[in-house]
């Protein structure tokens, strides 16, 4: 059988930066072997497969690394909602909108608005408030990251496990250049595993450049040696940097690059909503452009 398949760029707005994405936007027929297949022939971060809804919201979507299936991941929702809406299978975008997902970690709003320059963009509100996590020696990240222990910055938070639909574990940094120096020690990721983490690690500098923060993200054991844009990981970032400022009320906002050390600049625009000292949504988003589309041919199950 033939799947279309839509190749974007995500939390960009010029090809060749942001995440590529690839995404099926019928994949109806297509068993999980068959994705998982899929997904590793195109060996993105992530690619999505779009189903029609189960549950009364706009479509169900699957996403899937070159290795496994995730429940929630940033980018793919983004880009998703992007590709749809981009193609025409949402119907007319003449104004602001919000469609939902149904993911394995639950239902994810995405609101898209077309730009005055014509640019579609579109911003996710996680499907879970921030959960914390277990915390990690500053020697074992700062092995696994290729650096030495004084690099590690502790005073927000230890090395520490954060969520908002997909755990990853967070580091800070000392800046811009120790960012740059990081480089993933795969060797090193197994005390950290041997905790019962997945080592994923994001890590992350207060810059207050132009941007607010600059982050990198290493996955090897997902098949992601590096990822460009990591929307859901900064969500968490967000909503954890949130829950340890003292403000009780209102909304803070980050404005996050990504992929730069890759040659894969990503731009992502993050905001928190407090309340009575709580966390109450997290959102992430950013614009994406069209690279490519075309036809594959699937054998039969």
């Amino acid at each position: 059988m033939k799947y279309r398949y839509l190749h974007c760029d995500v939390f960009t707005d010029a090809v060749f930066g942001g995440n590529p994405l690839a995404v099926l936007p019928d994949a109806r027929g297509l068993t999980e072997r068959r994705m998982q297949q899929i997904a590793r022939e195109f060996n993105f971060s992530e690619s999505t497969f779009v189903l029609p809804a189960e549950a009364g919201h706009t479509r169900r979507v699957r996403i899937f690394t070159p290795t496994t299936e995730v429940p929630f991941a940033g980018h793919p929702n983004v880009g998703t909602a992007f590709a749809l809406a981009a193609t025409g299978e949402l119907g007319s975008i003449d104004g602001p909108r919000t469609v939902t997902f149904e993911e394995k970690a639950g239902i994810v709003p995405v609101a898209i608005d077309r730009r005055a320059d014509g640019g579609i963009a579109c911003e996710l509100t996680a499907p879970e408030r921030l959960s914390l996590g277990a915390a990690v020696p500053v020697e074992e990240v700062a092995a696994a990251l290729s650096l030495p222990p004084e690099e590690v910055v502790v005073r927000t938070h230890p090395p520490r496990v954060f969520s908002v639909g997909l755990p990853f574990l967070f580091v800070e940094v000392s800046g811009r250049e120790a960012l740059a120096r990081a480089r993933s020690n795969p060797a090193a990721l197994d005390p950290i595993a041997d905790r019962g983490i997945t080592p994923d690690i994001h890590l992350y500098a207060a810059t207050r450049d132009e941007f607010d923060l600059r982050a990198r993200m290493f996955a090897p054991r997902d098949g992601v040696p590096e990822d460009p844009a990591t929307g859901s990981a900064n969500a968490a970032l967000a909503a954890a940097l949130a829950h340890f400022d003292g403000r009780r009320d209102g909304e803070l906002r980050w404005r996050i690059a990504q992929g730069v050390e890759m040659g894969r600049p990503s731009v992502l625009e993050a905001r928190v909503e407090k309340r009575n000292g709580e966390e109450i949504a997290s959102r992430i988003g950013g614009t994406s452009v069209l690279f490519a589309e075309g036809w594959i041919e699937v054998p039969s199950p």
